[in-house]
């Protein structure tokens, strides 16, 4: 058994702080990667039940999932700017806004709306510098163009992606705020002035835009600040596949081998990196966070019955072996550890 556990409380809690946090800011939730591996349409659900109304995604197929599961008069915003016709035909049937991040894209949505005697509702990207997409802010003409020549779309959002929570945050935000005065100075609306991500919304920096847009938040996954109230959600719970003892000087794992210096009891859980298990979210430059991603590993446990277990060597692709020498268990109980939603594989997701 491998059980993916969300905590709802934890993230009632996080949705709390998020509020607090966005103040009178509309918020987007953004539902990225399966909502972040928790599983787009049941933490929407959660999302929606605790006043969250307004949701992001980057694929068609989960705007379509979300439609079927019951979120039709919530806005849905798709995130990814796309020229593909079957993508747009999809878009304009679930009723989902979507993003202009090129000239070509809004032609093509533009000219479907067009055959479809229809507005198409959209917002437009703005690239203040992460480089993923959207207008440059050193190319005005091609911005207004967007605002002048597409008479069925409505542009009701201009938007940026902030790449970091550091200092660059200012420099892209005052490149927004330019290209919003560029709109407003040619006699546009901008409609919904918003930004993301989780990072710079937990530092407390101020953005006096209209909208946050909130994602790896919800399960206390961003990038985190001392006092940030935030709950982290994400825990795995894996049964005890095999119970045995191992002989003094029997080695255990691979490629990186421990030997034991004494007969150790152990127990093998089904479950590794390729499960998730040891996966860290990212990996910082230089050689204290070599020091510190080694030290964390030397350290790595699990709980069985309330008690601490050691892993022995490095987690396995599919297995790993824990200390059980000094612990009261059996083979099925359940060994219980952190594992971030996002990396998740081959677990049963359960909400509690």
């Amino acid at each position: 058994m491998r059980t993916l556990v969300l905590d709802t409380a934890a993230i009632r809690s996080n949705i709390n702080v998020i509020k607090e946090r966005a103040d009178k800011a509309l918020i987007y939730a953004v539902l990225a990667g399966d909502g972040y591996g928790a599983g787009a349409v049941e933490l929407a659900r959660v999302l929606r039940d605790n006043g969250i109304n307004r949701f992001a995604v980057t694929e068609v197929a989960d705007a379509a999932a979300l439609r079927k599961a019951g979120l039709v008069d919530e806005e849905l915003l798709m995130l990814r700017s796309t020229t593909d016709r079957k993508e747009l035909e999809k878009l304009l049937e679930l009723s989902v806004v979507c993003t202009i991040g090129s000239y070509e894209t809004g032609v093509a949505l533009n000219a479907l709306a067009e055959e479809r005697s229809t507005i198409a509702e959209a917002h437009v990207r703005i690239d203040t510098g992460m480089g993923f997409g959207g207008f440059l802010t050193s190319e005005p003409e091609k911005l207004l163009s967007i605002y002048q020549y597409l008479p069925n779309v409505a542009i009701c959002g201009t938007y940026t992606q902030f790449h970091s929570a550091g200092g660059g945050v200012d420099v892209q935000l005052h490149r927004f705020k330019e290209a919003l005065e560029q709109i407003n100075a040619a006699g546009f609306e901008t409609g919904i002035r918003h930004a993301a991500g989780s990072s710079v919304l937990m530092s407390g920096r101020t953005i006096e835009l209209d909208a946050v847009r909130v994602g790896s938040a919800f399960l206390g996954r961003c990038k985190r600040t001392r006092g940030d109230k935030l709950q982290t959600v994400g825990k795995a719970e894996v049964t005890l596949d095999e119970i045995r003892w191992l002989p003094k000087g029997h080695t255990v794992g691979n490629e990186t081998l421990v030997t034991l210096q004494k007969p150790t009891r152990v127990a093998v859980l089904a479950v590794g990196y390729r499960n998730g298990f040891g996966i860290r979210h990212l990996r910082e430059p230089g050689i204290w966070a070599a020091i510190r991603a080694w030290w964390a590993d030397q350290r790595r446990t699990v709980r069985i019955n309330k008690q601490r277990a050691k892993v022995l060597g490095r987690v396995g692709a599919m297995e790993t072996v824990v200390d059980i020498t000094n612990l009261t268990c059996s083979v099925g109980d359940v060994a219980v550890f952190e594992m971030d939603p996002m990396f998740a594989r081959g677990m049963k997701r359960e909400y509690r």
